[in-house]
């Protein structure tokens, strides 16, 4: 890509948007006013004006990373005083000409060239700029990733020649250069006020403080001086930066040229790898010669005094802030420092430096090899980017109106108003920016995907979608395509036609439907119809969208329990039956209605089935038993499916019966396909859809159709043949989930095995009609039934869709291509489900099949059409409209990692059904590398290959996917069964975005350092053990379990407070719930918990777990940024692992 070629910066988010207060419009080039007070929202959206100093090309060129600055256009350098991009895209702002206006140039003569001194802009008012907090301590990465950059790096020009050349370093960005908050490219220090910090770790010669009223660029200088060889590849990596772009007005500032003696502070970032040996002293011009040190402090050469209220800031995103210490300069720790003597030895470090693999290790003279360190805290810490983007994006409603907008983070609390596009809640995409081409969406090799979730669940404050109703003629469609009416239709004609958005054939308006236009060309009635103004609504169905074209019944439920030996001496049988008599009165009802329009009716079954007639006019219950279970029929009609109010009495006393009936049983074995096959036949004659709620103990041996084997075999993982293993062992399932989804027949299955029962059998029918598993293997009735009925009160209680069919159009240019989720597809276009609850999502990836125009952008619509619970039938339409792009640059600014993760688990979930894991998992990292790989090599500026260079909205990308690689389902340890493996697998399946997130990477929160005044949660830590101290107890989440881990030192009162027990040793790891306690710190833990269960779509089991017990190997299976028992690499071994692939590939 030329060096020349200007990124598109489009206009979508610089403009104020109706309804926010506080946001300006930007004076010239997106400076503030002078006297406006700066908007609210500078946290993301501030100017941040990167000045680049004018030279003439000479050498090759290294850029260091700017600070904290995005991808500038990919791979252009940018006009002097050019914009770095913030990362949310939200009010792209440029210092001087608009991007769009000015093509990529040689800066203008005009501009004095001072050698060493930098640009100095006039035009930039110092007090308009501004500076975040001092950030936190200076940390540094590997040997092999000699400055680490997340962002971008800057193009720029090679330094001026008077510069004296010490280890290839660069200018600090001082001059007035914003990080976005967010931003975490890991920088070198900017000036901010305050005395110099000091106890920066050793290593990097220091820049002298700046002097005010200059402006320096961001550059590096050239990896190779004739005559000397470059330095060792370092470890400099400098934390992220976020300080807001809010606040007190920063001077700019710059370093002067060097003293002798001194070389220019900034990340290592340009050194090769295919070091020598070190710089001969005599050729460093101006450098004390001197042993190179690895692992010293040392202090700085003489630098200039400090300017009294400036302060070199370093960026610190991960660590805490060191005091400063006088005349101290920062530098990084583990570089070798060529200008100073030795100085105190370092802060001890925490990760152990011979377990990290150096690739560049071996390549090193001897004398050369420093212990090496990384610091996992100058890594992306997925904490910090959480936290960021709560506090910078969770205090505004997030605004739907704009095309393409990147939401807030899926643990960002925030409000959504809808204005035209669907809300993040039911469709979240990877990238809010789509390539115009095929070439470019190969070459990036981005998924372009939607998670779409299309029942979800509100908050209180949040409208539910509106539901229209046009009468007889039903819903407004496009002749051609079929897509329903929504905001981005064009009518034409003075309203008497409409132009399609997705297809552009144009259809007349009905008459009924006819109103006239406004000067703008919207309809006059705009606002008040949701379908034009707004991104998801519903429409009221005529009976051409019905089955048989008559209008649905109501749906039923049937509760068919197994009775066999194991379940009834458990208590689960009696458990459910109690259960059943009050959660009955709780099935789902429309809004307004009295009561549930939902029938019942109730199975019990071993090797044969018993049907119960429950009619409210009988006295007592009768049972009918069916033993031919090889042709499976319904023994009666009337008195199966009734209302519950209607027949209580008869309900409750056969409740009361069941667990007397089967009490002394000896029946061990059971059927599971016939099963099903009688809740399909109930349906079927009752005519109407519904849910069978399944409970089963055993693996179904017993002579019937759909009998099964024992075929757990471990002797299978690793090898080609591990794939059977997530398979059915029998397809008399699949052609039996095919009925069922015919009938509108959903099957939620409660399992609970001693043993193997083979849920990728038993599975198939729930997963393909849409249904859900739970799994409570030894279940224990003091231990498990509480997570059980809460499991079971929710699946009953929840919005649920029946007979659901859902098709996704786009506009021409992409379509949809691939589906992933619960359900059954008989064509390419139609995602059929027999039912559909507010938690299912199906994944959609879009492929091109034309060009794309970055004008008009892209558009998709989701139509989902099904039976509400009271028999309506009804089309939910969300609409969601994207930009598009012709630079890679923008493409990489707008996308969403989480989301990211979401696809990739689910598509490399499906990839076990037909490759080796192995296959699967190389597959996986070979494609992430591409992604990261493209971005280096097309947006960022050049630089050593040394440097690992992340995507801002990406730097997660390598933790999260090392996550995914750890998985149960792709990386399983020795305690995980097959039967755990499938479930995970169909789980994750059917999860958002926001489930994978906490899935893959759990929460971790200390609950000592809990406020037990304030309703917050205490401030997560990550996902290490390394950062557990033994004097403080911990709870870590990830949607299915919640952990609560007690250090062996905590202190005997807390122990009282939360456990009611006076000592470490006595506390029960048995414990299911919390004791209630009235104290407190006993309230405040249990608030946390109930508050984390309320927020899953699961109940999570409660697991105690003490220091040092043998339930801690279980709890470190969750510390996902350390090494896994399962042969999972840490995080830091996996970021140079990806390093590593990233080189090869753009070598």
């Amino acid at each position: 890509m030329s060096v020349n070629q200007q990124a598109h910066t489009g206009p979508p988010y610089g403009q104020p948007q109706p309804g926010y207060q506080g946001y300006q419009q930007p004076a010239y080039g997106g400076q503030s006013l002078p006297g406006v007070p700066r908007s609210q929202y500078g946290a993301y959206n501030g100017p941040m004006p990167e000045y680049q100093q004018p030279v003439p090309p000479q050498g090759s060129l290294r850029a260091p990373p700017t600070s904290g600055a995005p991808p500038p256009a990919s791979g252009a350098s940018h006009p002097s005083g050019h914009l770095a991009y913030s990362q949310f895209e939200h009010g792209d702002v440029q210092n001087g000409i608009p991007a769009s206006a000015a093509p990529m140039q040689r800066p203008p003569a005009s501009q004095p060239f001072l050698p060493g001194s930098g640009s100095t802009p006039v035009s930039q008012p110092s007090a308009f700029q501004q500076y975040g907090p001092p950030p936190a301590s200076v940390q540094q990465l590997s040997n092999h990733m000699a400055g680490m950059t997340i962002g971008t790096a800057t193009a720029s020009a090679p330094p001026p020649a008077g510069l004296g050349y010490g280890p290839p370093t660069s200018v600090p960005p001082v001059s007035g250069s914003f990080s976005p908050p967010g931003s975490g490219l890991y920088t070198p220090y900017s000036a901010t006020q305050g005395p110099p910090p000091t106890s920066v770790p050793q290593g990097l010669p220091v820049a002298q403080p700046p002097f005010p009223g200059q402006t320096v660029s961001t550059q590096r200088l050239p990896t190779q001086v004739p005559g000397f060889a470059p330095p060792p590849p370092s470890t400099g990596v400098g934390p992220s930066s976020y300080p807001p772009t809010t606040g007190a007005p920063r001077p700019p500032a710059m370093p002067g040229p060097p003293l002798p003696g001194q070389t220019l502070a900034g990340p290592p970032s340009s050194q090769p790898n295919h070091v020598t040996s070190p710089p001969p002293p005599s050729a460093l011009a101006g450098l004390h010669p001197g042993p190179p040190m690895s692992g010293l402090h040392g202090p700085p050469p003489p630098t200039h005094p400090p300017q009294p209220g400036y302060q070199m800031q370093q960026n610190g995103s991960f660590g805490q802030v060191r005091g400063p210490q006088p005349n101290y300069g920062g530098a990084y720790p583990g570089t070798p420092n060529y200008g100073s003597p030795p100085g105190p030895p370092p802060p001890p470090k925490r990760l152990d430096p011979d377990s990290i693999p150096s690739p560049q290790l071996n390549e090193l003279p001897p004398q050369q090899k420093p212990r090496h360190r990384i610091d996992p805290d100058a890594i992306p810490s997925p904490i910090q980017v959480i936290e960021d983007d709560r506090s910078n994006r969770g205090s505004e409603p997030f605004v739907t109106g704009a095309r393409g907008q990147v939401p807030p983070l899926v643990t960002t609390n925030f409000l959504v108003k809808d204005q035209g596009n669907a809300s993040p809640r039911y469709i979240r995409c990877t990238s809010y920016n789509i390539p115009c081409t095929s070439d470019m969406a190969k070459q990036s090799q981005v998924p372009l995907a939607a998670v779409i979730k299309p029942l979800a669940t509100l908050p209180p404050e949040e409208t539910l979608p509106y539901l229209v109703d046009h009468g007889e003629s039903g819903p407004v469609r496009c002749n051609r395509c079929k897509a329903y009416m929504c905001p981005f239709m064009q009518f034409i004609e003075g309203g008497r036609r409409f132009q399609c958005c997705f297809c552009s054939c144009v259809t007349e308006v009905p008459p009924h439907y006819f109103q006239h236009l406004d000067h703008t060309g919207k309809r006059v009635d705009f606002y008040d119809r949701p379908e034009l103004s707004l991104g998801s609504y519903e429409f009221l169905a005529t009976v051409d969208y019905c089955k048989n074209n008559k209008f649905p019944s109501p749906p039923a439920f049937i509760f068919m329990i197994d009775v066999s030996y194991n379940a009834v001496k458990s208590g689960l049988v009696r458990l459910i039956c109690e259960e059943l008599k009050s959660l009955l009165d709780y099935l789902p009802r429309e809004g307004n209605m009295e009561e549930s329009a939902i029938r019942v009716g109730f199975v019990t079954y071993n090797k044969v089935l018993h049907f119960y007639n429950v009619k409210s006019s009988l006295a007592q219950p009768q049972m009918m038993v069916v033993s031919d279970v090889a042709d499976m029929f319904v023994p009666l009609l009337d008195g199966f499916l009734v209302n519950v109010n209607e027949s209580r009495t008869v309900i409750t006393s056969l409740l009361d019966q069941i667990p007397e009936m089967f009490a002394d049983t000896r029946e061990t074995e059971t059927v599971f396909a016939p099963v099903i096959q009688a809740g399909l036949e109930a349906l079927k004659a009752a005519e109407c859809a519904g849910k069978l709620f399944i409970f089963h103990t055993s693996l179904p041996i017993a002579e019937a159709p759909g009998k099964l084997k024992n075929r757990d075999d471990r002797k299978l993982i690793n090898t080609d043949k591990e794939k059977t293993l997530f398979q059915p062992q029998t397809s008399f399932y699949n052609n039996l989930a095919k009925d069922c989804v015919a009938q509108g027949c959903c099957v939620d299955l409660f399992l609970f095995p001693n043993q193997y029962l083979d849920v990728a059998t038993l599975g198939v029918v729930p997963y393909q009609t849409g249904g859900s598993i739970y799994k409570y293997a030894y279940f224990q009735l003091e231990t498990d039934q509480d997570r059980f009925l809460n499991d079971l009160r929710r699946d009953v209680q929840k919005e649920v869709g029946f007979d659901a069919v859902m098709r996704v159009r786009t506009s021409t240019g992409i379509r949809a291509t691939d589906f992933f989720g619960a359900f059954y597809m008989s064509n390419t276009t139609d995602v059929e489900m027999a039912g559909l609850d507010c938690d299912k999502t199906i994944t959609v990836e879009f492929k091109h099949d034309d060009k794309l125009s970055e004008d008009s952008g892209a558009l998709l619509q989701c139509a989902l059409l099904y039976t509400s619970c009271a028999g309506q039938r009804r089309l939910r339409i969300h609409n969601l409209s994207l930009n598009c792009c012709t630079q890679l640059a923008d493409l990489y600014r707008n996308c969403e990692t989480d989301t990211l993760i979401n696809y990739l688990a689910k598509y490399a979930y499906r990839g076990v059904l037909s490759s080796p894991v192995k296959t699967v998992r190389d597959a996986l990292i070979n494609q992430c590398a591409q992604i990261l790989a493209c971005y280096r090599k097309n947006c960022a500026s050049p630089s050593s290959a040394g440097q690992l260079i992340l995507p801002e909205c990406m730097k997660l990308l390598p933790v999260y996917l090392n996550c995914v690689l750890k998985s149960d389902v792709l990386q399983p340890g020795p305690e995980v069964t097959t039967d755990d493996r499938a479930y995970i697998r169909q789980l994750v399946t059917s999860m958002d975005v926001a489930e994978t997130n906490v899935f893959f990477y759990p929460r971790l929160l200390p609950l000592t350092k809990a406020d037990v005044d304030s309703d917050s949660l205490p401030a997560a830590i990550r996902n290490s053990e390394e950062r557990l101290s033994k004097g403080d107890i911990y709870l870590l989440e990830n949607g299915l379990n919640i952990f609560v881990w007690v250090g062996v030192s905590v202190q005997q009162g807390l122990i009282q407070n939360l456990f009611g027990v006076s000592s470490f040793g006595q506390i029960s790891n048995t414990l299911s719930a919390l004791p209630v306690l009235e104290n407190p710190f006993s309230k405040k833990v249990r608030s946390i918990v109930d508050m984390l269960q309320g927020q899953r779509s699961r109940y999570m089991k409660l697991i105690i777990v003490k220091q040092e017990d043998k339930l801690e190997m279980l709890f470190k299976h969750f510390l996902v940024e350390d090494k896994s028992l399962s042969g999972g690499a840490s995080y830091v071994d996996f970021l140079c692992h990806m390093h590593k692939e990233i080189r090869q590939l753009l070598s």
